[in-house]
């Protein structure tokens, strides 16, 4: 049964009536693919195997990060409607559209793929999901101050479609340098939830990506995980918050 084609209405039916059904939803995989030369653009894929469906699938965003806004045309959403085909055949599809999409090679963005320098993998069981403080490069003596994330979970009104489907959640991100005196910057506060997140019931801070260009202005990335309702259990997907600095 393919889930995508399943409405939230019938996903629910099928849940309640199959209660002792053996529940594995589908983590998403988090590949960074990294920035433009000038820090101006960050590029991310997530992709797997679609829960109910066994069909593969990877999603490819290019966002802007002066405006934290997706390039146009994109994100590039790729699913092979073949149980048989592969998650490789996908991603390289999601690669070509995705660099005709943008004149932007995976080779450039991947050579400026600057820092990973926070980590929390879903499997994490004892890391905190809504905090992070980080040296934003590698760098010892650190020659920056430290950043502190803090993500928080806020009601957000449901739709139709994720009636009955569990506590709907948006999020709210702030980041704050270790200097006296300073307050949080927010980097995003849901107003509403996009049709494109799903049923969202919970968030994580799952990374923390940094880049310093040679000529441009220092960026943050912070990868998010979302915890949506899935067709065999919850599914994971990924989004992120882009901040120059």
């Amino acid at each position: 049964m393919q889930y995508r084609q399943l409405s939230r209405l019938s996903l629910l039916a099928v849940m309640v009536t199959m209660p002792n059904l053996a529940q594995a939803g589908d983590a998403a995989k988090l590949d960074i693919i990294g920035f433009s030369k000038d820090g101006g653009i960050f590029a991310f894929e997530e992709y797997g195997i679609q829960d109910g469906s066994g069909f593969p699938y990877t999603n490819r965003f290019y966002i802007d990060t002066a405006t934290d806004k997706f390039l146009a045309k994109t994100p590039v959403r790729i699913r092979l409607d073949d149980e048989n085909s592969s998650v490789e055949k996908a991603r390289s599809k999601a690669e070509q559209d995705g660099q005709n999409l943008t004149s932007l090679p995976d080779t450039e963005l991947r050579k400026n793929a600057g820092h990973t320098v926070a980590f929390n993998p879903v499997t994490e069981l004892f890391s905190d999901p809504f905090k992070v403080i980080v040296n934003p490069r590698p760098v010892f003596p650190a020659l920056d101050t430290s950043l502190t994330i803090t993500l928080q979970e806020i009601p957000a009104p449901a739709s139709e479609t994720c009636n009955k489907m569990g506590e709907i959640k948006g999020f709210r991100l702030t980041l704050a340098e270790d200097k006296p005196d300073a307050k949080p910057e927010l980097l995003h506060e849901d107003q509403a939830i996009p049709t494109s997140r799903g049923c969202p019931l919970g968030y994580s801070i799952g990374a923390v990506q940094t880049f310093y260009p040679d000529n441009g202005k220092p960026v943050v990335a912070v990868m998010i995980s979302v915890r949506d309702v899935g067709f065999e259990g919850p599914d994971y997907r990924w989004l992120a918050v882009t901040k120059q600095r």
